[in-house]
Parts: structure tokens; C-alpha cells; sequence
């Protein structure tokens, strides 16, 4: 039979507890997430912008076990988010208390992931409440033909510049489908998420739009990407069907959403002890 000063010092060990990290203390974990994820992690770029994320190491039984992050800056100023969540495989089966742990420790009001993580995405669907799809993840998984007549996919160039329409949302880059001489799509390649994902991104110009120019411009910005040695991914707005439909014709597969809702743990045990 334990003493009871004993039985104390066991319960402290054993103990599943959050502390505040550096950027660099994580970095190791930070691999073996994206190692395991093997897919584009949309807010992979938010730990290079200085003042835009809170790091905390996840201890089980006097171990580091694993790490979260939390998104404070920018567009989540003010409402701190759990966007990143990762547990060693060996300490799977402490996953749930490790999160409230690392709840209670940063006080985040909100959990942001993509479908396609595993752990962060039970944790939300276990935490979280008015859960909602904000955009819809897509991967490469087909090879398409697309040639629609006198369209010409190019390079820009600075003569290109008044020639293109405004654009809605999408900035202007490197590459454009010229039709009957005139500019009829723009689009690019990003790379500020984890390499070697490039998210393709296009916008079509209205009098040219229904006309296949979407497609093939994706089609044509996939091949690209492939050719500088990276993956080519996308996203789009759940509502923007036309969007939806474009990547489809394109090749592109659904793969998951981004989700986001509201931390409640009500119904939850609190206690992060075993």
C-alpha cells in the first residue's frame, strides 16, 4: 500500500500537462506531423510569421509526448486557435486528456484543422460545436487533355499588365491563356505552405468564362508544377461551385475541408490526471 505522500508524488508523475514552447523546441515534432499527415498543410507557413503563433509540448507522465500550436495573430487576433496537434504514437491512448490539458494551459476558443488530420480533426468533432467547412481540399489524381481551340498557355509579361481585367479575389501572376488575343485567364503557383505541395490558384475572365479555359489553365499550371518538382494541390470555397467544378475537370480529387468550431467542454472530463 502507497503512503499517502507517495500516492502523490505518483499521481504529479503520471500527470497529462501543456507547457509553453519555443518555435524551435517543436520543430522536431513539427516533422514527424507533417511526415505522418504526407499531404499540403494549409497553415504549415503560419509558424514563419513572427508573432502569429503559440507553441506548447504536451507532457504525459513527465514525457514529452507530443506538441500543439496555437494561431494568435493575424486573422485570429483575439481568438486564440488550436491549429496544429500532434501525439507520439506510443501515447495515443492519452490523446483526448492531453488535449484538455493543452486547453486549459493556452485558452483557446476555437479549433481549425483539416479533415485530413486524424488527431486534430477527432479533437474538434469531440470539443468543438457549430462546426463549419470553410474550404474544400483537393489533390492531384488524374491526367487530363484539355485544348480548347486558339487558347495558348504562356508565361506573363510586363506588356501583359494592361491587358489583364481586375480580378474578384486571386492575384495576377505568372501565367496566362491568351484567346483571339486577348488575356482570358491568369493564374499561379503558390509555395508558402510545406514543400513540395504548390497550391494552384486561376481566375478566368468573365467574357471567357464557360468556355473551358478554367480547366485547361489548371490542367496546364499542374503540369508546371510536376515539371519544377512539386505536387500540385488546391482548394475552394464550398459555395463557389464553379470553382468546385473547374479543379474536378482538371484532375483534382476532393481530399477534405477545412473545418472550423468553437471550443465547449461541456460533457468533457476536465480532469488531465490518470
Amino acid at each position: 500500500m502507497l503512503l499517502p505522500q507517495k500516492r502523490n508524488q505518483m499521481e504529479t508523475i503520471q500527470k497529462n500537462t501543456a507547457r509553453a514552447a519555443s518555435a524551435e523546441n517543436i520543430l522536431p515534432w513539427r516533422d514527424l506531423y507533417r511526415q505522418e499527415l504526407n499531404c499540403q498543410i494549409i497553415h504549415d507557413s503560419l509558424h514563419s510569421r513572427k508573432g502569429w503563433t503559440e507553441a506548447y509540448l504536451l507532457i504525459a507522465g513527465g514525457t514529452v509526448a507530443g506538441y500543439g500550436s496555437i494561431a494568435v495573430g493575424g486573422p485570429w487576433k483575439g481568438k486564440p486557435t488550436v491549429f496544429e496537434f500532434y501525439v507520439a504514437p506510443p501515447y495515443r491512448s492519452r490523446m483526448f486528456d492531453l488535449f484538455v490539458a493543452l486547453l486549459t494551459a493556452c485558452g483557446s476558443t476555437r479549433i481549425e484543422t483539416q479533415s485530413n488530420d486524424p488527431l486534430l480533426t477527432v479533437m474538434l468533432h469531440t470539443f468543438a460545436q457549430g462546426v463549419t467547412s470553410e474550404s474544400i481540399l483537393f489533390h492531384d489524381k488524374l491526367t487530363t487533355a484539355h485544348s480548347p481551340a486558339d487558347a495558348v498557355f504562356r508565361r506573363s509579361t510586363a506588356d501583359d499588365a494592361e491587358r489583364i481585367v481586375p480580378h474578384r479575389a486571386e492575384p495576377v501572376d505568372d501565367w496566362v491563356v491568351e484567346v483571339e488575343s486577348k488575356i482570358a485567364a491568369t493564374g499561379g503557383i503558390l509555395f508558402h505552405y510545406n514543400r513540395p505541395y504548390g497550391d494552384i490558384y486561376m481566375e478566368v475572365a468573365a467574357p471567357f468564362r464557360r468556355r473551358g479555359i478554367g480547366c485547361y489553365l489548371v490542367q496546364e499550371l499542374k503540369r508546371v508544377c510536376y515539371e519544377q518538382g512539386s505536387v500540385p494541390a488546391a482548394r475552394c470555397n464550398p459555395a463557389n461551385i464553379a470553382s468546385r467544378r473547374t479543379l474536378q475537370k482538371a484532375g483534382f480529387v476532393p481530399c477534405g475541408h477545412i473545418l472550423t468550431g468553437s471550443v465547449s467542454l461541456s460533457g468533457a472530463a476536465t480532469r488531465v490526471d490518470v
